[in-house]
């Protein structure tokens, strides 16, 4: 419980940052004249409505396992994962739509309204802002081992991206003269192409794991060698491992004398099993089955 209380925390920091901002630059972008804020609010909003969710399912992913969840309720944080890359995917195409749009209007000779420096104070302060939320949240993250969490943070770590962008889009539109405002449109443009790479970060570990992707291999090389070094163990293997929200699913063979007693067995195994968590987090689902030296084909 106190794990959750320590995300709930984070995600309400981050969630009236994204509010503040929202506000900020939803009426920077429009008294402003800027394309590029209005897409920045935009990235914002959707960031307030994923630490929404973030909070939702944490709350759900924190209870125990019942009748009918055996491993508990920890892919409910994965999902959460995934839900917000998909809406991360969804805002950079709207961005990138509207910006396209504007450049091809001025390509054909249109005129764009040049941002005024509210727009550009706003970006500045977005930046700093969302840069320093992003550091509290994966510090955060690391801290509880929460996917949810760190995948948040990486929300915010690309809204100070995209607001450096936006900074650049607006300031050289302002100072470089009416020819230059088609920067105001590629900046939201460049906003859009950050966030896609966030988004498709998060969606490849979120649907991996939701597809019970195994750990990398050095994860799992380092689980044999840890198993091999125990005394009277042989030939670890079929090592099966998967996530379950933030933390591991182990299962492995291991191969013992056929002449010990099955007390000894057990206890050996129980060895293996307790290694294992000590190494990974008590919450570590571990199976280990015993097989008996030449049977292990």
């Amino acid at each position: 419980m106190e794990r959750n209380k320590e995300i709930y925390r984070v995600t309400l920091v981050g969630g009236v940052v994204n509010v503040v901002l929202v506000l900020f630059k939803f009426v920077a972008g429009i008294m402003g004249h800027s394309a590029a804020m209005v897409a920045d609010a935009v990235h914002s909003l959707s960031d307030f409505v994923t630490d929404v969710i973030v909070l939702v399912f944490v709350r759900i992913s924190g209870k125990p396992q019942d009748k009918s969840h055996d491993y508990g309720h920890a892919k409910y944080e994965t999902l959460a994962m995934t839900i917000i890359g998909m809406s991360l995917m969804v805002v950079a195409g709207g961005i990138m739509y509207s910006g396209v749009v504007k450049i091809a209007f001025w390509t054909k000779g249109g005129q764009l309204e040049a941002p005024d420096m509210l727009a550009l104070w706003v970006a500045g302060l977005s930046v700093v802002l969302k840069e320093a939320v992003y550091q509290y949240s994966m510090l955060k993250a690391r801290q509880l081992q929460s996917q949810a969490v760190e995948a948040n943070a990486w929300h915010h770590r690309s809204d100070a991206l995209s607001s450096i962008g936006t900074a650049v889009g607006i300031g050289g539109a302002i100072f470089l003269g009416q020819r230059w405002t088609v920067l105001d449109p590629v900046a939201s443009c460049v906003v859009g192409v950050f966030i896609v790479k966030v988004a498709v970060d998060l969606l490849r570990n979120g649907i991996g794991d939701l597809m019970e992707q195994s750990l990398p291999d050095e994860v799992e090389n380092k689980m044999l060698s840890m198993v091999s070094e125990l005394p009277d163990v042989i030939r670890p293997h079929d090592l099966r491992t998967r996530r379950l929200g933030n933390h591991y699913a182990i299962e492995l063979h291991i191969v013992m004398d056929g002449n010990i007693t099955l007390h000894e067995a057990h206890q050996k195994a129980s060895e293996v099993e307790q290694l294992l968590r000590n190494h990974y987090g008590e919450e570590t689902h571990v199976v280990v089955h015993v097989e008996p030296v030449g049977e292990e084909d």
